[in-house]
């Protein structure tokens, strides 16, 4: 992609609206440094010196598209709990709008918090609820989601297998965004991964790909995909091997676009945001799966969950066009 269709592109970035529907999480990171094993047991001791924390799962998906300088709202699930307002603030302070966000008095807001020394994630702990949502929560996220369709460009639904996007929830978005001619882009788990019928991008990953699919080849078992959903385009992340896009005129292979990788995690969070985002603005799909690879590429060179800006984006182009 030359320079002057990137910048037509992205240029329009500001002018969209992008509702994204998800399982909101807190994410928690404890930096530190670790230089001894621990007596009491075979594990490293990390001596931590500094806590941060940042919006994640849904939450990071549409902490990527403000940092592209879209507007977007958020719809999901909190807990009633201190964590659940920090989250809230957090997400407010990167520019998301939260207006759409329920509060359930019946289950925890979800925290995954990261333990990181001397550059390398050492173990990862998450408080969540398995239990299902309530109907009243559910319920109160659907009429949140309806009143907001008409000043939305498009709907992107991140589903983490956290109870959200339950078979009902999905069948009533997607009722409701065809009513809106809204657009959809999914990015899915395992849980559900049929139920998302007509939309507009689908994209898993190879693995919930693979498991879904019985292993078919992503070449052939993409074709089938788009057809059992009847979705316009299909984009499976091949992790190191880049990503397969499937459209109703062809596969086609995009290798991955990486410098050095230091942490895979929200990377396909950032995949969906951006691909959304180039879709509206007029983007061919082979050009929005380019860019998204792009962005993918550069956000797995830094540690912890970090969103793509428009300068991390201008410079990995301009990196691989050299």
């Amino acid at each position: 992609m030359d320079s002057k269709r990137f910048h037509a592109l992205v240029e329009q970035f500001s002018q969209k609206h992008i509702l994204v529907v998800g399982d909101l999480m807190l994410d928690s990171y404890m930096w530190g440094a670790t230089s001894r094993i621990s007596p009491e047991a075979p594990v490293p001791i990390v001596s931590v010196s500094e806590v941060t924390h940042n919006p994640g799962g849904a939450a990071n998906v549409g902490w990527n598209i403000v940092s592209l300088s879209a507007k977007v709202t958020m719809a999901g699930i909190v807990g009633d709990d201190n964590h659940g307002e920090q989250l809230l603030e957090l997400m407010t302070e990167r520019g998301m709008q939260v207006h759409s966000v329920v509060k359930d008095t019946q289950r925890p807001t979800t925290v995954k918090t990261r333990v990181i020394a001397q550059g390398q994630q050492v173990v990862r702990t998450d408080q969540e609820s398995l239990e299902e949502l309530s109907g009243e929560s559910l319920h109160a996220v659907k009429d949140s989601i309806e009143k907001c369709l008409k000043d939305v460009d498009g709907i992107i639904l991140a589903d983490y297998n956290k109870g959200l996007l339950t078979e009902k929830m999905i069948a009533s978005i997607l009722s409701l965004s065809n009513a809106n001619n809204v657009p959809v882009y999914v990015d899915p788990k395992h849980d559900h991964f049929f139920a998302f019928s007509g939309v507009r991008l689908f994209k898993p990953n190879s693995a919930e790909f693979a498991r879904a699919m019985n292993s078919i080849d992503p070449q052939s078992g993409g074709k089938a995909l788009r057809k059992k959903l009847h979705a316009k385009h299909v984009l499976v992340t091949l992790g190191a091997d880049g990503m397969l896009l499937t459209t109703a005129e062809n596969s086609v292979r995009i290798n991955t676009k990486t410098r050095a990788v230091h942490d895979v995690s929200g990377a396909g969070d950032t995949v969906i945001a951006v691909y959304a985002l180039a879709d509206q603005c007029g983007a061919s799909p082979e050009e929005a799966a380019t860019l998204a690879n792009l962005a993918a590429g550069r956000v797995c060179e830094e540690v912890g969950v970090v969103p793509i800006d428009l300068e991390m984006l201008t410079e990995m182009l301009n990196h691989h066009r050299t």
